[in-house]
């Protein structure tokens, strides 16, 4: 059974505290103030110390360096009338696990216990912690526990070696590109190459020769042969991404390499023999757009033999912590930083915001969060969630704070509108007239707000 030990001054909150963590199954001690609480643990081991941070004679992180002297293996969360960012940064500093207000939902205080006993025993090494998330690792550089991701592992595990036809179902920023390429990993082609295509990101009129190749003379500027990336592929894989973007043309040209493992040139006369196994990849409904046309019933058939859905982050929320850490490891390691956790608030915020961008977006905020946070520890201030719902209400600005010396307004409304710019090209992949589309802007106003801002658009 997990041993607590609460300290604090206060006998009601002792009291309650006891009662509350006994009736979760805890084996729970208690001590009135910090000296008391050093004696126990001179002759007593424990998993886990709850303590107050304002205490009489010596105060909660006196006391937590004290533990640390002690029994440095045993976990220590603060109670704290205000968690100011100070505070966190100081108690993480000193060896705190975590830190909570006084004023706490006992939902958050039981699952801060929770995480922080599942933690237990392990050391926040770097070696360690990468071993860690190696074992989280299913498949390639998936990440995740879930019921729903451990799915996904085992439907590849089955299918790996099959040979047939894949398609891959989910959300933008789901791991389609990373399902396929452990599908690849773990097949009996994996020493072969492995050949990424998106459908959507190369012009129409360029895509057919990048797929098939061209032979020389094809077109102005075809001086010699070009392979195809169906040709790089031979004895491979071929992942073909966003699969509802492909051109009615090629569509019927992709079913010929399906069905005859052939195909040819642009401007060839000769068939071309290629072993290719197939995986595409769509966020896109298919069924809907061959009842519109727009994608033919047979190829959608034979691309759709096997179909693997990827979850959302949304379905998958316990997975949330683990893809957390695992971001804050490799930004501060790229950024040479020295951050090794984010706190219990700014996790609380990840766990209820929708993640409509899904894995890619969590990335994206951590990415973020490591580059501007400037303590050890991620804090809720530096966490930048882009919730649409948010923008409605002004949400975004509940937790900005004007300091005393004031801000200038102008630089606060430039920074904002550089970062939607941003935002609005991002989603546009570059395209400067939807990026203008978006924010409901002229393309000349976009681009004089661009050159104003100093952006490249």
């Amino acid at each position: 059974m997990d041993e607590i030990l609460i300290v604090d001054d206060d006998q009601g909150m002792r009291e309650f505290l006891e009662i509350m963590l006994t009736r979760e199954g805890y084996s729970v001690s208690t001590a009135s103030d910090a000296s008391k609480a050093l004696a126990r643990c001179q002759k007593e081991k424990y998993d886990l110390i709850i303590t107050d941070l304002k205490m009489p004679k010596m105060d909660g992180i006196s006391f937590l360096r004290k533990v640390k002297d002690i029994a440095p293996e045993t976990l220590v969360i603060l109670i704290t009338a205000y968690a100011s960012g100070e505070t966190a940064v100081t108690a993480m500093k000193e060896g705190a696990y975590d830190y909570i207000e006084k004023d706490f939902q006992i939902d958050d205080l039981k699952r801060i216990i929770g995480n922080a006993m599942a933690s237990k025993g392990v050391k926040r090494n770097d070696a360690l912690f990468r071993k860690q998330v190696e074992d989280a690792v299913g498949f390639g550089n998936m990440i995740g526990k879930s019921r729903e991701m451990l799915k996904v592992y085992s439907t590849i595990n089955k299918i790996s070696d099959t040979g047939s036809t894949v398609l891959i179902l989910g959300e933008s920023g789901t791991g389609k590109e990373l399902a396929a390429k452990a599908i690849h990993e773990n097949s009996s082609r994996k020493l072969m190459p492995f050949v990424v295509i998106n459908c959507g990101g190369i012009p129409e009129n360029l895509l057919e020769s990048e797929l098939f190749g061209y032979s020389k003379g094809a077109f102005t500027g075809a001086y010699q042969d070009k392979q195809g990336l169906f040709e790089v592929a031979d004895g491979g894989t071929i992942f073909l991404d966003e699969i509802a973007e492909l051109p009615p043309l090629l569509q019927v040209k992709l079913l010929r390499v399906v069905q005859e493992k052939s195909f040819r040139r642009v401007g060839g006369a000769e068939d071309i023999r290629v072993d290719v196994r197939i995986l595409s990849a769509t966020n896109r409904d298919l069924g809907e757009y061959v009842k519109k046309g727009q994608f033919r019933e047979d190829l959608y058939y034979r691309l759709n033999v096997i179909p693997l859905r990827m979850p959302t982050l949304r379905e998958r929320k316990e997975d949330i912590p683990i893809l957390a850490r695992h971001f804050i490891e490799k930004y501060s390691r790229e950024f040479s930083k020295e951050i090794k956790t984010i706190s219990a608030y700014a996790l609380e915020l990840l766990l209820q915001y929708p993640f409509p961008g899904n894995v890619r977006e969590l990335e994206n905020i951590i990415e973020r969060s490591v580059a501007f946070e400037t303590s050890n520890i991620i804090l809720p201030e530096n966490l930048i969630l882009a919730n649409d719902n948010d923008m409605d209400t002004g949400a975004p600005f509940a937790r900005y704070e004007i300091p005393d010396a004031g801000i200038s307004l102008n630089d606060e409304l430039a920074k904002l509108e550089k970062g939607l710019i941003e935002m609005a090209l991002l989603k546009a992949r570059g395209s400067k007239a939807k990026a203008a589309e978006l924010l409901k802007i002229s393309y000349d106003s976009l681009h004089y707000r661009s050159e104003k801002l100093g952006l490249r658009a």
